[in-house]
């Protein structure tokens, strides 16, 4: 970002007033929040958009304000509770294996490498993890608090157990601490993943989200399955883990048959359009045929009764 005017002065201003310290903890738990809280506000207002329920993956299911407050008392409680500590012993790894906070400023590529890195890093130990707490155990003293949404919203990704924010957690912080990011390469990527978990369990697939074009992100479409169904797809952000695992598979069968369904809605409308082409100009002959004979059936009734009037006579 140093290719950035003026940033690196700003960068220097900011390191002038505010330790490293303060910078690695009240400083990121402070973004975390803006982040998370922020991107749910976008989907919340969709919300109150009734024309916006054709994206909803399950739009007959509406989370009511009390679950929506519900949802959100937990998260404030585990935010507090169980994320403002673990950033504060975060600060406790230093040399390496630490964030730095330093007046060097990382390049955009840099940025860009290693937020990719720690993607890629959360998600194969998020896979792993979510895996291992959809067994009967874990499941049964712990994940089944997330799974209270069937139909989740947006604000629900982080709706979970204390010892399952703790558990997975842990997945998006290793990355950082692995690549040894800065201090802002860190919130870049935390900025995306509070976005991305957000979106991920909004509900909503809209035709510009991102798994429309970059088949290997999940997206929406991908994790709702897995809160509707209760297993499959347990990464978090791309598909190749569940698809290398083949705990994709009754995902893909869902997919397939939803193609299957639109192909055969498309042909029969299709069909319909067809036939109501060809119907049309034998529909107005019979028409005309119709409207020739009532004419001709009244002329003969009139004559067949003058007829009979003139016999009688």
């Amino acid at each position: 970002m140093a290719e950035i005017p003026g940033l690196a002065t700003a960068w220097d201003s900011v390191l002038e007033r505010t330790s490293p310290a303060m910078l690695k903890t009240v400083v990121t738990f402070g973004l975390h929040e803006l982040f998370y809280w922020g991107s749910y506000v976008p989907f919340f207002v969709m919300d109150q958009i009734p024309a916006l329920r054709r994206w909803k993956i399950q739009p007959d299911v509406v989370n009511t304000g009390v679950t929506q407050w519900k949802c959100a008392k937990l998260i404030i409680m585990n935010h507090l509770a169980v994320v403002l500590p673990l950033v504060f012993l975060s600060h406790l790894f230093e040399g390496a294996g630490s964030l730095q906070a330093d007046a060097e400023l990382p390049t955009l590529a840099t940025i860009a490498l290693q937020v990719l890195v720690c993607f890629v890093i959360e998600d194969f130990l998020f896979y792993w993890g979510h895996r291992a707490l959809h067994t009967r155990l874990l499941y049964r003293l712990v994940h089944h608090v997330h799974h209270e949404f069937s139909a989740p919203l947006g604000l629900a990704a982080e709706y979970a157990h204390p010892v399952e924010v703790i558990f997975l957690g842990m997945a998006t912080v290793v990355g950082p601490l692995l690549v040894n990011a800065h201090i802002i390469t860190t919130w870049v990527y935390l900025f995306l993943r509070c976005l991305q978990t957000v979106e991920c369990h909004s509900g909503y697939d809209f035709p510009w989200s991102l798994n429309r074009w970059f088949p290997l992100y999940g997206g929406a479409d991908f994790h709702d399955h897995h809160h509707k169904h209760y297993s499959g797809n347990y990464a978090s952000i791309f598909t190749w883990t569940d698809a290398v695992h083949g705990t994709d598979e009754a995902y893909r069968k869902w997919k397939a048959e939803q193609r299957r369904q639109l192909s055969k809605a498309d042909d029969v409308a299709a069909d319909a359009a067809v036939s109501a082409k060809q119907a049309t100009p034998s529909e107005i002959d019979s028409a005309d045929e119709r409207e020739a004979k009532v004419p001709n059936s009244a002329i003969d009734a009139r004559s067949s009764n003058v007829k009979t009037t003139q016999m009688a006579t």
